[in-house]
């Protein structure tokens, strides 16, 4: 514990997941995420964990929920092609209401792209890529830092609201080295067990009072039934019913949508206020050259850590009555949550999606655009 020179982000973040309390680990190795999976393959034995390297993404995502309902924190890693083959199972996560994190290191795509490149087009995957109507926590660093301290928020957010959260990241955030500080008074959230051993009457209530029930767990005298079906209260299928399937939807949403202002105060975000008339909004290891391109220039900057879930009173409340300029390693996906929070006219995208960050001179000329 302490400082560390020159860890890697990816392995910043599999220090993270072991404080947080992460125990087991499933992954298949893909460029640029597999530092994740070495690192816990050395380090999930020296703390009692489990790591197991499995076939393929899908079955990856099938053993990380399944630990979790065995009452272990658990973990995969991947990119976006291996993203895309765990989006059935994100969605089972969410109906089945499983806490896990997924950490998904952005590379060029579309298919397999550009493997050693960097990219942030995962952001509307990370939200909307499963089928249904569901909400997640996804989080999104700009340094290597920020690897480790929000792959231990994922897994406290996750724990609370019992549902996938994601560490929406970057090539270069992950491959990066910079100094972290590993911290030795790490606050872990543990998710809400039921009393060992009693019987369950309804362990999906559909109106429990935080909107969150407690977790059953196999192995501890809990008897539950879980599905992806639309279900009732005791767990089991319900699919011709209407209002059990509103009821179960709109509470599998709310206990995620009625957090977001807390979710983004909780974990942080940078707003550094200037006398300007644009604003810059961008996040991940795009922000790390736009902040440079706002000092030069003297304007407003806004960095979110958290990318979903998205607070449009949040935005309103920060960037009403700017020009604001949305910077993203992508051709508009960010973007497109901020025009909604505002007046369109007045939201403008820099996308950029070669591979690398725009440089500040970049950045800078397009404010200067804006500006006239």
């Amino acid at each position: 514990m302490g400082k560390v020179d020159f860890l890697q982000g990816n392995e910043a973040c599999a220090e993270g997941a072991i404080a947080a309390g992460c125990r087991f680990f499933a992954g298949y190795p893909i460029t640029p995420s597999t530092e994740i999976a070495e690192r816990m393959s050395a380090r999930l034995p020296e703390v009692g964990g489990v790591y197991v390297q499995m076939e393929d993404e899908i079955a990856s995502l099938a053993a990380v929920i399944g630990a979790s309902w065995a009452g272990v924190k658990a973990m995969t890693a991947t990119a976006g092609p291996g993203f895309s083959l765990m989006q059935e199972h994100m969605g089972y996560a969410v109906m089945a209401e499983t806490p896990c994190v997924i950490v998904n290191v952005q590379r060029g795509g579309p298919s397999t792209g550009q493997p050693t490149k960097a990219s942030q087009s995962d952001v509307m995957q990370a939200r909307w890529g499963s089928h249904g109507d569901y909400e997640i926590v996804a989080l999104s660093p700009s340094t290597v830092q920020e690897m480790y301290d929000l792959t231990i928020e994922c897994f406290n957010w996750s724990e609370r609201l019992r549902v996938p959260a994601v560490l929406l990241t970057d090539e270069v955030v992950g491959h990066m080295r910079e100094r972290v500080v590993l911290r030795d008074d790490v606050e872990t959230v543990e998710r809400e067990l039921p009393p060992e051993g009693e019987e369950i009457e309804k362990p999906f209530p559909m109106e429990p009072d935080d909107l969150v029930p407690p977790m059953p767990v196999f192995g501890r005298g809990h008897r539950v039934h879980v599905t992806g079906l639309t279900h009732d209260e005791r767990g089991y299928p319900a699919t011709d019913d209407p209002e059990v399937h509103r009821k179960l939807v709109m509470r599998l949403c709310n206990k995620v949508r009625k957090r977001a202002r807390e979710i983004h105060e909780e974990v942080g975000y940078d707003f550094e206020e200037r006398e300007s008339d644009v604003a810059l909004v961008a996040y991940g290891g795009c922000a790390r050259t736009v902040i440079e391109a706002a000092e030069e220039l003297g304007v407003t900057v806004f960095r979110p850590k958290v990318v979903h879930p998205f607070d449009p009173d949040m935005i309103r409340d920060l960037l009403d009555g700017y020009e604001v300029l949305v910077v993203e390693m992508n051709l508009g996906q960010y973007v497109e949550m901020v025009e909604r929070a505002l007046d369109r006219e007045c939201v403008h995208l820099l996308g950029y999606p070669g591979g690398y960050p725009p440089t500040p001179e970049r950045v800078i000329r397009e404010v200067k655009k804006l500006s006239g």
